[in-house]
């Protein structure tokens, strides 16, 4: 199948979409923050044989529009996407911020077939509570540096780009204006996004869906992060949090991928089995 670029512009905001084509029911792909539709490129082959693939830039990311990011309106983009190509009830697969969007999405939408969050829970920085099994001083002291980390990619967006570094990122990735050019997302998105809290946390979310869930955690540090415990710790109070709303919604599945939280980029591949395997079991 071949895919195709379009841009949807009777909307509040252009939103750029990539139909992968495919055969069978709809699928719609959500990346995360500071990604573009680029993200499902190797992934998306992998499910056109049995899916119509359909993958889209998020507000303030690669080729869509700026708007202030409020999760009803992010939403609304999502509503505009499935109207205009005609998708009806498609399942929603999403990475990080796209995960949590996910959630959000069939808890809106009641007839959402089946939706994948791909570890989209918890953002790194979150309440020191959630790191269990850990010092609390060291806690402190980690999540510290993750936060200066942090503040300095986010400065980092508001300042102009060489040409020798536009030159190597991917066009999705840039806006120029007025002769300068900028990282996509700007530094005001990406602080709106990092603070609210339900990219903080986002597990609580879980209790309002109804249709089949899987959720996919990794097991491995990102590349890049700050070594030490704090990650493992996060991802253990993300389990002991998961697990008893699992266990009260049966629909809930949960799998564990040898896989950094950078999985989609990881393992393409095993990424679109688990999604496949997945909806093929919903679907019977």
């Amino acid at each position: 199948m071949s895919q195709h670029d379009v841009t949807i512009t009777d909307h509040t905001i252009p939103l750029a979409v990539r139909d992968h084509g495919g055969d069978g029911p709809p699928l719609l792909l959500l990346h995360g923050l500071g990604g573009t539709l680029d993200a499902w490129q190797e992934l998306a082959p992998a499910l056109t044989g049995a899916y119509r693939v359909v993958a889209m830039d998020l507000r303030g990311h690669g080729l869509s529009g700026d708007a202030p990011w409020e999760w009803d309106a992010v939403l609304d983009d999502v509503e505009a996407v499935v109207d205009r190509l005609g998708l009806g009830a498609p399942a929603i697969a999403g990475h990080s911020l796209g995960g949590m969007l996910a959630v959000l999405w069939a808890a809106r939408h009641p007839e959402c077939p089946a939706v994948v969050n791909l570890d989209g829970l918890r953002s790194a920085e979150n309440d020191p509570a959630n790191y269990p099994g850990m010092d609390p001083a060291l806690v402190t002291q980690e999540l510290a540096r993750l936060k200066a980390m942090f503040d300095a990619q986010q400065a980092a967006m508001a300042r102009p780009l060489p040409p020798e570094q536009v030159a190597a990122l991917p066009p999705r990735a840039v806006t120029t204006s007025g002769g300068d050019s900028h990282l996509r997302p700007g530094p005001e998105l990406l602080a709106a996004v990092r603070y609210a809290p339900h990219f903080r946390d986002a597990v609580p979310a879980l209790r309002a869906v109804r249709c089949p869930t899987l959720v996919v955690l990794p097991t491995q540090d990102p590349p890049g992060m700050p070594g030490g415990e704090l990650m493992a710790a996060l991802r253990r109070g993300v389990r002991r949090d998961l697990a008893p709303i699992a266990a009260a919604h049966p629909h809930i599945q949960v799998v564990e991928l040898a896989a950094s939280h950078n999985m989609v980029q990881e393992k393409p591949g095993d990424v679109a089995q688990l999604i496949s395997d997945f909806l093929q079991d919903t679907s019977r």
